[in-house]
């Protein structure tokens, strides 16, 4: 009964016009105490490195703080373990006064971590859209739904990280691209999650030349279309802020754009679903940062990894929101 009561409350707010928050989030490594061979293995369970029930308990306390804080309508997750790790969250988050009674994670690939999504507002279907067979690239996962009868997609990636050159990239790009163009570029499309690049990747990435194997191309940039206004190009919202406030990453005290909220040119207009100009930030409370940096999720780094029980994640979550007509 209390399941109906709120689709009931959630539809009557859609009756009008009415505004949708969207996040993505990197969670850093968000693992169950179930026993598996396919994580890392500072985080097999109750052994040396203490990835226990006290660990494992503050790490989805103090994630389910922060997405609470955000309360999101969709929030996307990357970096979640398995079901049972994002079910356990979706019950804390839950604890701490905040409900989502849909989700999806994308299972089909046994892939060390996944992306995934939470939701108030209900899915009319997700997919999961396989980049290549190898398990070195995570599978993009695609939601639709549909509010006051406007279809919207949203696509949560999470690219390989930086460990890779830039091609290994450029394919979750070629593949996120022709997904898109198969739903329609006149459609309203959001890409979002770890893009493992920063929106002007074509020029940061050139100062490390083991990245450049693309001769100067990038997946975010060439592949997305997202330099120039266009039909087929894609908006990344970091353009909607100032430079400085432009970052969800600090690697070695330098402010990055890892992660992206990325727009079809379809939500750029004032019909039916649009971006509302400037909404568009990383969610940087206080709490989130120690001293300087981003109060990552903390490990006493030595012979064995070990957790000590303190901090978030090494991303800051990216929000934007968005107006849905009547």
């Amino acid at each position: 009964m209390k399941h109906f009561a709120f689709i009931i409350l959630l539809f009557s707010t859609l009756l009008g016009d009415t505004v949708l928050k969207i996040a993505t989030y990197n969670v850093e490594n968000l693992f169950d105490l179930e026993k598996s061979t396919s994580r890392y293995k500072e985080y097999k369970p109750n052994g040396e490195s203490l990835w226990n029930h006290k660990n494992y308990t503050i790490k989805l306390r103090n994630i389910a703080k922060v997405i609470k804080d955000i309360d999101a309508d969709i929030i996307a997750l990357q970096e979640i373990g398995s079901l049972k790790a994002l079910k356990d969250l979706k019950k804390e988050i839950k604890m701490q006064g905040l409900y989502y009674p849909y989700l999806q994670i994308a299972n089909k690939k046994s892939t060390v971590i996944k992306v995934a999504f939470l939701s108030k507002v209900p899915f009319n279907y997700t997919q999961e859209i396989p980049v290549t067979h190898s398990y070195k690239y995570r599978n993009i996962l695609e939601a639709k739904f549909t509010l006051h009868e406007k279809e919207l997609y949203i696509l949560n990636n999470h690219w390989k990280a930086k460990s890779g050159p830039e091609s290994m990239r450029m394919l979750s790009a070629k593949r996120l691209r022709s997904r898109v163009e198969e739903i329609g570029l006149d459609k309203n499309i959001i890409l979002l999650g770890d893009f493992n690049s920063d929106y002007e990747e074509y020029i940061k990435f050139k100062r490390k030349r083991k990245h450049n194997d693309t001769q100067g191309k990038t997946g975010i940039n060439h592949v997305l279309k997202t330099l120039e206004s266009g039909e087929d190009n894609f908006y990344n919202l970091w353009y909607d802020k100032a430079e400085e406030e432009r970052y969800s990453y600090i690697y070695k005290r330098k402010k990055e754009a890892l992660d992206n909220i990325i727009i079809s040119q379809a939500l750029l207009d004032s019909d039916g679903i649009s971006y509302i100009q400037d909404s568009v930030s990383n969610f940087s409370k206080p709490y989130l940062f120690k001293k300087k940096n981003i109060y990552r999720w903390q490990m006493r780094y030595g012979r064995i990894h070990k957790h000590k029980g303190k901090g978030y994640s090494d991303h800051l979550p990216v929000v934007a929101k968005f107006l849905v007509k009547d």
